[in-house]
Order: C-alpha cells, then structure tokens, then sequence
C-alpha cells in the first residue's frame, strides 16, 4: 500500500515534470516560427510586384483586418471591444500606433523591394538601442553601466555607417525609431497582440481600401489584372502578418523573456544574411564595421540583461529561503496549549509583579 503510493507520487512529479518540459520546447518552437516568419518576410514582398509597396501596404492592413477580426470571431474572444470603446485614452493610443505601424510597415515593404534588405536589417539590430534610449528620453528610466556602453556603442556605429553610405541609414534609423515608438504606445495600452492588432488593423482598414479603390478608379491597381496567383498572394498578407503575431503570443506565455529577448535577434539575422547571400547587396568594409559595432552593443545589452535576470532570480530564491527557513523555525517552536495560555496570566498575578533592578540592590 505505501509503495503503491510513492509510486503515484513519483508518476505525478514525473507528469508535471514532463508537461512543463513540453510546454517550454512548445514556447521556443512557437519562438522560432515566430522570429523566422518575420526574418524571411524579404522572400515575400518581392512576389508581390508589380504592385507597389502603396498597394501592398494596404492589402496588408486590409486582409490582415479580415484574418484577424475572422480568428477573434471563431474564438468568441470580443469582451475587449466594450472595455476599449470605454476608454477614450487606450482609443487614442491606439490611432497613434496604428500610425506608427503603418510608417514603419510601409517603409519596410518598399526598402525590401528597392534593394536595401541590409539597411532594413540594421533598423531591427539598433531597435533594442533605441527602445532603450528612449525609455530613458520619455519614462526616466534609469540606466546601468553597460546600458549605458550600449547605447554609446550603438551611437558610435550609427557614425560609422553614415560615413560608409555617405549619408545617414534613414532607412534604418526610422525604422528602429518607429517600432520603438509602436512599442512604447503598446506598452501604455497593455491589451493581447490579437486584440491589439484587430484594433490598429480597424482604424487602418478605411484609409487602406479608400487608397485600394482609389488606385482602381485609376486603372492602376495590381489586384486582379495578373491572375489568380498573384490575387491570392495579395490576399495572403493578412494571414502572413497575424501567423507570426500569434505564435509570438504562444512563445511569450511559454518561455521567459530574458529567452524571448535573444530569439528577437533571429529575425535581423535571417534578413541580413538574405541581404548579403540571397540578394547580393553590397558590403564595404566600412559597413562591416559598423554593422560589428552594432553586434558588440547587442552582445553588451544581451550580457548584462541576462546578467541582470540570474541575480534577480537569485535574490528570490535566497528571500524565499529565508520565509522557508523562518516559517519552519515558526512550527518548530512549542506552543503553549489552551489550559496553559488560560492560567497563565492567573499564576502571574498570584507571583506578584517582578523584581527590578532597584529592587534587587535593595
């Protein structure tokens, strides 16, 4: 009987243990999918010529629209309409971001087709940076030493690159400053990337297909006139964009962020190495060490957060050591039982009140 019971107990730890391991591989599958999506969005918007990056970006904001409000109908998740209509500051918030995003996706489709896949790449290896920057410029945030390095780093190689191009990366740098920017307005308004991403996509949907029905009474539109092939790509935008957004919901309630944060890096790397391998985009010495200067920020920022996340895990486990340690010290001490606790003030007063110290040199 008590082995049968060890033995239930053994398979139940061992269960949990199991799960928990599943849901953590789960996370960083989702991660990847996520993270590789996003990197290899350069093959993409290439297939979808010869409509122009106008086009495509309202197609994107349009059908991504239709994808995501059809998920949200089939998973009858829409109790955070109400809350939202209710709330004319997280309605604001979030025009502003639609506004930002749709800056920071529209450039985007049109330095990927126009050749400057590597300048694109940069904008998301310097957006850790800038997010950082930023929190200092708006939220006062306060920063440590190696932050500090980084940003500096960053700054020193955003430099370099300007002499390299002969100009600033304007690419890169609106890029970096606009997905900073989305994030910081996201951060305030705090709603499910689905959710967020229906209402941006809602305020979007008007504009993108006043432009759409504009290009068509101009007889300018894409959509239609190079076959069906080139329709269903057109319409694939939305699923292309809300896939990698739901995966990312499923990887960040999966994994810790400090995993998060270094899966990020995938989606820069997978477009620079596209810009430089598959697009053959040139790569002067100037831009390699620039782009070195970048890495070394990135490696600095990457070390000292998980740094900074090992302590902090540190000083949880040792504080819930010690409440362990107290709480145990807590059980073990006796306790006086019901008929002492009810005598004992009785037997004090017949003792009479203790001696002082006067009273003992008297």
């Amino acid at each position: 009987m008590g082995g049968r019971e060890t033995d239930g107990t053994a398979g139940t730890v061992g269960t949990a243990g199991t799960t928990e391991g599943g849901e953590s591989r789960a996370g960083l599958l989702y991660g990847i999918a996520a993270y590789a999506i996003w990197g290899l969005f350069p093959l993409y918007w290439p297939l979808l010529k010869p409509a122009g990056a106008g086009e495509i970006l309202a197609h994107r904001m349009v059908w991504s629209f239709a994808f995501v409000g059809l998920t949200l109908l089939v998973l009858r998740r829409w109790g955070w309409v109400r809350e939202l209509a209710a709330s004319p500051r997280k309605l604001g918030l979030l025009t502003i971001a639609a506004t930002v995003i749709t800056v920071n996706w529209g450039l985007y489709i049109w330095s990927v087709n126009n050749g400057h896949v590597v300048e694109s790449s940069l904008g998301y290896f310097i957006n850790p940076l800038v997010t950082i920057a930023l929190g200092v410029l708006v939220l006062k945030e306060r920063l440590r030493p190696a932050q500090w390095a980084a940003v500096g780093i960053g700054f020193a190689a955003v430099l370099v690159l300007a002499v390299g191009y002969g100009r600033p990366p304007w690419i890169s740098l609106v890029l970096a400053f606009s997905f900073a920017v989305y994030g910081l307005v996201k951060k305030q308004v705090n709603i499910g990337g689905l959710e967020s991403l229906a209402a941006e996509t809602a305020v979007q949907f008007l504009p993108a297909l006043g432009y759409l029905v504009f290009l068509g009474s101009r007889s300018e539109l894409a959509f239609g006139s190079e076959g069906v092939g080139h329709m269903a790509l057109l319409a694939s935008a939305g699923v292309v964009t809300a896939v990698p957004l739901i995966c990312f919901g499923a990887a960040a309630i999966r994994v810790p962020l400090s995993t998060l944060g270094l899966l990020q890096y995938l989606a820069p790397v997978f477009q620079f190495l596209l810009g430089v391998v598959y697009f053959h985009e040139a790569m002067p010495p100037e831009r390699w060490a620039g782009f070195s200067l970048v890495w070394l920020a990135l490696t600095l920022l990457t070390w000292d957060a998980l740094r900074t996340a090992r302590r902090s895990r540190a000083a949880v486990a040792r504080a819930a050591e010690e409440a362990a340690t107290r709480l145990t010290a807590e059980e073990a001490s006796p306790r006086p039982t019901a008929g002492e606790a009810a005598t004992r003030p009785t037997a004090e007063k017949a003792a009479g009140p203790l001696p002082t110290p006067d009273d003992v040199r008297a």
